[in-house]
Protein backbone atom coordinates (compact mmCIF):
# COMPACT_ATOMS: atom_id res chain seq x y z
CA UNK A 1 0.00 0.00 0.00
CA UNK A 2 1.21 4.03 -0.98
CA UNK A 3 2.66 5.43 2.21
CA UNK A 4 0.20 8.22 3.63
CA UNK A 5 1.67 11.71 2.92
CA UNK A 6 2.22 14.16 5.77
CA UNK A 7 1.88 17.88 5.99
CA UNK A 8 5.08 19.57 6.75
CA UNK A 9 3.60 20.31 10.41
CA UNK A 10 3.17 16.34 10.77
CA UNK A 11 5.96 15.78 9.54
CA UNK A 12 8.24 17.49 11.86
CA UNK A 13 6.07 17.64 15.36
CA UNK A 14 6.77 15.18 18.15
CA UNK A 15 4.34 11.95 18.74
CA UNK A 16 2.93 13.55 21.97
CA UNK A 17 1.75 16.55 20.18
CA UNK A 18 -1.80 17.01 18.93
CA UNK A 19 -2.86 17.88 15.69
CA UNK A 20 -6.94 17.50 15.66
CA UNK A 21 -7.86 19.65 13.40
CA UNK A 22 -4.36 21.16 12.24
CA UNK A 23 -3.43 18.39 10.17
CA UNK A 24 -4.88 15.56 11.64
CA UNK A 25 -8.41 14.70 11.80
CA UNK A 26 -10.50 11.94 13.75
CA UNK A 27 -14.46 11.94 15.00
CA UNK A 28 -14.19 13.09 18.64
CA UNK A 29 -17.11 15.63 18.88
CA UNK A 30 -20.55 14.87 18.59
CA UNK A 31 -20.64 16.78 15.27
CA UNK A 32 -17.92 15.02 14.16
CA UNK A 33 -19.88 11.45 15.12
CA UNK A 34 -22.34 12.53 13.40
CA UNK A 35 -21.54 13.80 10.03
CA UNK A 36 -18.49 10.04 10.20
CA UNK A 37 -21.86 8.53 10.68
CA UNK A 38 -24.02 9.95 8.15
CA UNK A 39 -20.97 9.41 5.94
CA UNK A 40 -20.97 6.02 5.94
CA UNK A 41 -25.00 5.41 6.20
CA UNK A 42 -25.11 7.61 2.74
CA UNK A 43 -22.64 4.52 1.11
CA UNK A 44 -24.25 2.36 2.28
CA UNK A 45 -27.76 3.54 1.09
CA UNK A 46 -25.98 3.97 -2.30
CA UNK A 47 -24.89 0.17 -2.07
CA UNK A 48 -28.06 -0.76 -0.74
CA UNK A 49 -30.48 0.99 -3.63
CA UNK A 50 -27.71 -0.23 -6.42
CA UNK A 51 -28.57 -3.82 -5.17
CA UNK A 52 -32.63 -3.14 -4.84
CA UNK A 53 -32.95 -1.92 -8.42
CA UNK A 54 -30.96 -4.85 -9.74
CA UNK A 55 -33.48 -7.45 -7.92
CA UNK A 56 -36.31 -5.22 -9.18
CA UNK A 57 -35.27 -5.58 -12.37
CA UNK A 58 -34.31 -9.33 -11.61
CA UNK A 59 -38.28 -9.79 -10.79
CA UNK A 60 -39.66 -7.83 -13.54
CA UNK A 61 -37.92 -10.38 -15.86
CA UNK A 62 -39.11 -13.59 -14.37
CA UNK A 63 -42.58 -11.59 -13.92
CA UNK A 64 -43.20 -10.20 -17.00
CA UNK A 65 -40.31 -10.71 -19.35
CA UNK A 66 -38.71 -14.17 -20.88
CA UNK A 67 -36.91 -15.67 -18.03
CA UNK A 68 -40.87 -16.31 -16.86
CA UNK A 69 -40.67 -19.10 -19.04
CA UNK A 70 -38.29 -21.08 -17.00
CA UNK A 71 -41.54 -21.29 -14.28
CA UNK A 72 -43.66 -22.75 -17.10
CA UNK A 73 -40.77 -25.09 -18.48
CA UNK A 74 -38.67 -26.04 -15.76
CA UNK A 75 -36.37 -27.86 -18.58
CA UNK A 76 -34.92 -24.34 -19.28
CA UNK A 77 -33.54 -24.03 -15.54
CA UNK A 78 -32.08 -27.18 -16.25
CA UNK A 79 -30.28 -26.31 -19.44
CA UNK A 80 -29.29 -22.85 -18.50
CA UNK A 81 -27.24 -24.84 -15.67
CA UNK A 82 -25.71 -26.91 -17.62
CA UNK A 83 -25.53 -24.47 -19.85
CA UNK A 84 -22.95 -22.63 -17.30
CA UNK A 85 -20.56 -25.54 -16.52
CA UNK A 86 -17.93 -24.94 -18.79
CA UNK A 87 -17.66 -20.82 -17.13
CA UNK A 88 -17.34 -23.27 -13.64
CA UNK A 89 -14.77 -24.86 -14.61
CA UNK A 90 -12.70 -22.55 -16.23
CA UNK A 91 -13.63 -20.36 -13.25
CA UNK A 92 -13.02 -22.99 -10.39
CA UNK A 93 -8.99 -23.50 -12.46
CA UNK A 94 -8.52 -19.29 -11.85
CA UNK A 95 -9.71 -20.25 -8.16
CA UNK A 96 -6.84 -23.37 -7.60
CA UNK A 97 -4.36 -20.92 -9.63
CA UNK A 98 -4.33 -18.71 -6.76
CA UNK A 99 -0.89 -19.05 -5.02
CA UNK A 100 -2.43 -17.44 -1.73
CA UNK A 101 -4.81 -18.32 0.96
CA UNK A 102 -7.98 -20.05 -0.31
CA UNK A 103 -10.63 -17.26 -0.59
CA UNK A 104 -13.95 -17.29 1.49
CA UNK A 105 -17.31 -19.00 -0.07
CA UNK A 106 -19.10 -16.16 1.25
CA UNK A 107 -17.61 -13.53 -0.72
CA UNK A 108 -17.47 -16.03 -4.18
CA UNK A 109 -20.96 -16.55 -3.96
CA UNK A 110 -21.92 -13.16 -2.67
CA UNK A 111 -19.83 -11.98 -5.87
CA UNK A 112 -21.41 -14.72 -8.20
CA UNK A 113 -25.11 -13.31 -6.98
CA UNK A 114 -24.59 -9.86 -7.98
CA UNK A 115 -22.79 -10.78 -11.57
CA UNK A 116 -26.30 -12.41 -11.69
CA UNK A 117 -28.18 -9.73 -10.28
CA UNK A 118 -26.24 -6.50 -12.22
CA UNK A 119 -26.43 -8.12 -15.81
CA UNK A 120 -29.57 -6.52 -15.31
CA UNK A 121 -28.46 -3.04 -15.70
CA UNK A 122 -26.37 -4.22 -18.97
CA UNK A 123 -29.21 -5.52 -20.47
CA UNK A 124 -31.33 -2.16 -20.34
CA UNK A 125 -27.87 -0.28 -21.20
CA UNK A 126 -27.55 -2.40 -24.44
CA UNK A 127 -31.48 -1.82 -25.44
CA UNK A 128 -31.06 1.74 -24.24
CA UNK A 129 -27.89 2.72 -26.19
CA UNK A 130 -27.82 0.45 -29.10
CA UNK A 131 -30.27 1.65 -31.30
CA UNK A 132 -28.57 5.32 -31.38
CA UNK A 133 -25.38 3.77 -31.69
CA UNK A 134 -25.77 1.27 -34.20
CA UNK A 135 -27.73 3.90 -36.64
CA UNK A 136 -24.40 6.57 -36.09
CA UNK A 137 -21.95 3.67 -36.43
CA UNK A 138 -23.19 2.33 -39.54
CA UNK A 139 -23.79 6.36 -41.14
CA UNK A 140 -27.38 5.75 -40.73
CA UNK A 141 -27.83 2.92 -42.23
CA UNK A 142 -24.88 2.67 -45.22
CA UNK A 143 -23.13 0.28 -43.78
CA UNK A 144 -24.64 -1.95 -41.07
CA UNK A 145 -21.89 -4.18 -39.82
CA UNK A 146 -19.84 -1.35 -39.15
CA UNK A 147 -22.69 -0.17 -36.68
CA UNK A 148 -22.94 -3.61 -35.17
CA UNK A 149 -19.11 -3.45 -34.76
CA UNK A 150 -19.31 0.19 -32.71
CA UNK A 151 -21.71 -1.50 -30.75
CA UNK A 152 -19.88 -3.92 -29.54
CA UNK A 153 -16.64 -1.69 -28.64
CA UNK A 154 -18.14 1.21 -27.62
CA UNK A 155 -21.39 -0.15 -25.93
CA UNK A 156 -21.73 -3.99 -24.84
CA UNK A 157 -18.05 -4.64 -24.05
CA UNK A 158 -17.16 -1.53 -21.50
CA UNK A 159 -21.28 -1.87 -20.30
CA UNK A 160 -21.00 -5.65 -19.52
CA UNK A 161 -17.37 -5.93 -18.09
CA UNK A 162 -18.01 -2.15 -15.89
CA UNK A 163 -21.11 -3.87 -13.80
CA UNK A 164 -19.31 -7.46 -13.83
CA UNK A 165 -16.30 -5.49 -12.47
CA UNK A 166 -18.84 -3.31 -10.00
CA UNK A 167 -19.78 -6.94 -8.40
CA UNK A 168 -16.55 -7.11 -7.13
CA UNK A 169 -16.21 -4.03 -6.58
CA UNK A 170 -19.15 -3.63 -4.51
CA UNK A 171 -18.42 -6.68 -2.06
CA UNK A 172 -15.37 -8.67 -2.37
CA UNK A 173 -13.13 -6.02 -3.32
CA UNK A 174 -14.45 -4.14 0.26
CA UNK A 175 -13.30 -7.08 2.59
CA UNK A 176 -10.09 -7.05 4.67
CA UNK A 177 -9.85 -11.11 3.10
CA UNK A 178 -9.62 -9.18 -0.59
CA UNK A 179 -5.66 -9.26 0.39
CA UNK A 180 -4.01 -10.12 -2.63
CA UNK A 181 -3.47 -8.73 -6.31
CA UNK A 182 -4.44 -12.11 -7.80
CA UNK A 183 -8.02 -12.43 -5.61
CA UNK A 184 -8.81 -9.91 -7.96
CA UNK A 185 -8.82 -12.43 -10.57
CA UNK A 186 -10.77 -14.90 -8.53
CA UNK A 187 -13.61 -12.19 -8.01
CA UNK A 188 -13.57 -11.17 -11.53
CA UNK A 189 -13.91 -14.89 -12.87
CA UNK A 190 -16.83 -15.73 -9.89
CA UNK A 191 -18.68 -12.24 -11.42
CA UNK A 192 -18.18 -13.38 -14.53
CA UNK A 193 -19.69 -17.00 -13.94
CA UNK A 194 -22.52 -15.01 -12.95
CA UNK A 195 -23.41 -12.94 -15.70
CA UNK A 196 -22.65 -15.95 -18.16
CA UNK A 197 -25.09 -18.08 -15.87
CA UNK A 198 -28.49 -15.43 -16.08
CA UNK A 199 -27.31 -14.54 -19.66
CA UNK A 200 -27.45 -17.66 -20.91
CA UNK A 201 -30.86 -18.67 -19.53
CA UNK A 202 -32.07 -15.41 -21.14
CA UNK A 203 -30.99 -16.65 -24.52
CA UNK A 204 -32.76 -19.60 -24.11
CA UNK A 205 -35.43 -18.16 -23.11
CA UNK A 206 -36.00 -15.76 -25.60
CA UNK A 207 -35.10 -18.35 -28.13
CA UNK A 208 -37.69 -20.61 -27.18
CA UNK A 209 -40.41 -18.91 -24.71
CA UNK A 210 -43.28 -20.35 -27.62
CA UNK A 211 -42.31 -23.68 -27.80
CA UNK A 212 -45.34 -26.12 -26.50
CA UNK A 213 -44.04 -29.22 -25.03
CA UNK A 214 -41.22 -30.63 -22.68
CA UNK A 215 -39.76 -32.46 -25.34
CA UNK A 216 -39.86 -29.95 -28.02
CA UNK A 217 -38.59 -27.47 -25.53
CA UNK A 218 -35.87 -29.85 -24.19
CA UNK A 219 -34.65 -30.00 -28.15
CA UNK A 220 -34.79 -26.60 -28.74
CA UNK A 221 -33.63 -25.46 -25.71
CA UNK A 222 -30.52 -27.81 -25.72
CA UNK A 223 -29.07 -26.62 -29.10
CA UNK A 224 -29.39 -23.04 -27.37
CA UNK A 225 -27.72 -24.28 -24.16
CA UNK A 226 -24.53 -26.08 -25.81
CA UNK A 227 -24.23 -22.54 -27.99
CA UNK A 228 -24.05 -20.44 -25.00
CA UNK A 229 -21.69 -23.06 -23.52
CA UNK A 230 -19.22 -22.14 -25.57
CA UNK A 231 -19.97 -18.59 -25.19
CA UNK A 232 -19.66 -18.69 -21.09
CA UNK A 233 -15.98 -19.07 -20.52
CA UNK A 234 -15.61 -15.98 -22.57
CA UNK A 235 -17.48 -14.01 -19.76
CA UNK A 236 -14.99 -15.43 -16.92
CA UNK A 237 -12.01 -14.59 -19.34
CA UNK A 238 -12.56 -11.16 -19.70
CA UNK A 239 -13.74 -10.05 -16.22
CA UNK A 240 -10.90 -12.25 -14.67
CA UNK A 241 -8.73 -9.74 -16.47
CA UNK A 242 -10.29 -6.68 -15.42
CA UNK A 243 -10.51 -8.53 -11.73
CA UNK A 244 -6.82 -8.78 -11.81
CA UNK A 245 -6.04 -5.08 -12.47
CA UNK A 246 -8.95 -4.29 -9.85
CA UNK A 247 -6.65 -5.95 -7.57
CA UNK A 248 -3.25 -4.37 -8.60
CA UNK A 249 -5.40 -0.97 -8.07
CA UNK A 250 -6.29 -1.98 -4.54
CA UNK A 251 -2.75 -2.42 -3.39
CA UNK A 252 -1.28 0.54 -5.95
CA UNK A 253 -4.26 3.32 -4.68
CA UNK A 254 -2.00 6.44 -6.02
CA UNK A 255 -2.64 5.09 -9.18
CA UNK A 256 -5.73 2.98 -8.98
CA UNK A 257 -7.81 5.11 -11.58
CA UNK A 258 -5.91 4.14 -14.21
CA UNK A 259 -4.98 0.48 -13.49
CA UNK A 260 -8.74 -0.11 -13.05
CA UNK A 261 -9.55 2.14 -16.51
CA UNK A 262 -6.04 -0.54 -17.97
CA UNK A 263 -8.21 -3.68 -16.76
CA UNK A 264 -11.49 -2.49 -18.17
CA UNK A 265 -9.67 -1.84 -21.92
CA UNK A 266 -8.46 -4.68 -22.14
CA UNK A 267 -11.66 -6.42 -20.95
CA UNK A 268 -13.96 -4.84 -23.10
CA UNK A 269 -11.69 -4.57 -26.49
CA UNK A 270 -11.38 -8.71 -25.71
CA UNK A 271 -14.69 -8.83 -25.29
CA UNK A 272 -15.85 -6.51 -28.55
CA UNK A 273 -13.18 -8.55 -30.72
CA UNK A 274 -15.09 -11.28 -29.87
CA UNK A 275 -18.72 -10.19 -30.54
CA UNK A 276 -17.60 -8.43 -33.69
CA UNK A 277 -15.33 -11.66 -35.34
CA UNK A 278 -17.58 -14.41 -34.34
CA UNK A 279 -20.45 -14.49 -36.76
CA UNK A 280 -18.34 -13.58 -40.09
CA UNK A 281 -15.12 -16.16 -38.86
CA UNK A 282 -17.80 -18.70 -38.34
CA UNK A 283 -19.44 -17.99 -41.76
CA UNK A 284 -16.63 -17.95 -43.17
CA UNK A 285 -15.02 -21.40 -41.82
CA UNK A 286 -17.83 -22.86 -42.50
CA UNK A 287 -17.61 -22.14 -46.40
CA UNK A 288 -14.00 -22.21 -47.13
CA UNK A 289 -13.71 -25.02 -45.42
CA UNK A 290 -16.92 -26.64 -45.75
CA UNK A 291 -17.91 -27.39 -42.37
CA UNK A 292 -21.63 -27.56 -40.13
CA UNK A 293 -21.62 -23.82 -39.48
CA UNK A 294 -22.06 -25.27 -35.45
CA UNK A 295 -18.66 -27.30 -35.72
CA UNK A 296 -17.13 -23.59 -37.50
CA UNK A 297 -18.41 -21.66 -34.58
CA UNK A 298 -17.04 -24.50 -32.27
CA UNK A 299 -13.72 -24.15 -33.82
CA UNK A 300 -13.65 -20.21 -33.65
CA UNK A 301 -14.81 -19.89 -30.33
CA UNK A 302 -11.84 -22.98 -28.98
CA UNK A 303 -9.12 -20.89 -30.32
CA UNK A 304 -10.25 -17.56 -29.24
CA UNK A 305 -11.01 -18.58 -25.80
CA UNK A 306 -7.73 -19.88 -25.82
CA UNK A 307 -5.47 -17.56 -26.96
CA UNK A 308 -6.73 -15.14 -24.13
CA UNK A 309 -7.41 -17.55 -21.54
CA UNK A 310 -3.62 -18.64 -21.84
CA UNK A 311 -2.75 -15.06 -21.86
CA UNK A 312 -4.64 -14.85 -18.36
CA UNK A 313 -2.92 -17.80 -17.22
CA UNK A 314 0.59 -16.58 -17.96
CA UNK A 315 -0.45 -13.43 -16.20
CA UNK A 316 -1.47 -15.46 -13.38
CA UNK A 317 1.49 -17.67 -13.17
CA UNK A 318 3.88 -14.83 -13.09
CA UNK A 319 2.14 -13.56 -9.83
CA UNK A 320 2.53 -17.52 -8.45
CA UNK A 321 6.58 -17.42 -9.40
CA UNK A 322 6.69 -13.73 -8.43
CA UNK A 323 4.69 -15.31 -4.87
CA UNK A 324 7.11 -18.01 -4.69
CA UNK A 325 10.26 -16.28 -5.31
CA UNK A 326 8.93 -13.54 -2.22
CA UNK A 327 8.56 -16.67 0.22
CA UNK A 328 11.63 -18.22 -0.82
CA UNK A 329 13.55 -15.43 0.08
CA UNK A 330 11.86 -14.72 3.35
CA UNK A 331 12.46 -18.72 4.73
CA UNK A 332 16.33 -18.29 3.58
CA UNK A 333 16.36 -14.69 5.29
CA UNK A 334 19.88 -12.64 4.46
CA UNK A 335 23.04 -14.14 4.54
CA UNK A 336 25.12 -14.49 8.21
CA UNK A 337 27.94 -12.07 8.12
CA UNK A 338 31.33 -14.46 9.10
CA UNK A 339 32.94 -13.31 12.18
CA UNK A 340 37.16 -13.59 11.75
CA UNK A 341 37.83 -16.79 12.78
CA UNK A 342 34.73 -18.20 10.99
CA UNK A 343 36.33 -21.08 8.22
Amino acid sequence: MAKRRQDPVEANAGSSVDLYEITEWEPRSTLDRLLHWLYHAALWAVRSLVIVLAVAILVLQLAFGSLGAIGNQPVFAGMAVLSAVPALLLAGYVWYADVTTAEPLTLLVGTFCLGVLFAGFAGLLNVFLGGPVQAIGSGFGLLPYVGQVVFFFVVVGPVEESVKLLAVRLYAFRDDRFDAVIDGAVYGAAAGLGFATIENALFITQNTEMVAGSLQAFNESGDIAAVRALAGPGHVIYSAFAGYYLGLAKFNPENAGPIVMKGLLIAALIHGTYNSLVGPASFVLSNVYNLNPFVAFFGFVIVFDAIFGLLLLRKLDAYRQAYERAHETDEVGPPSEQVEFDP
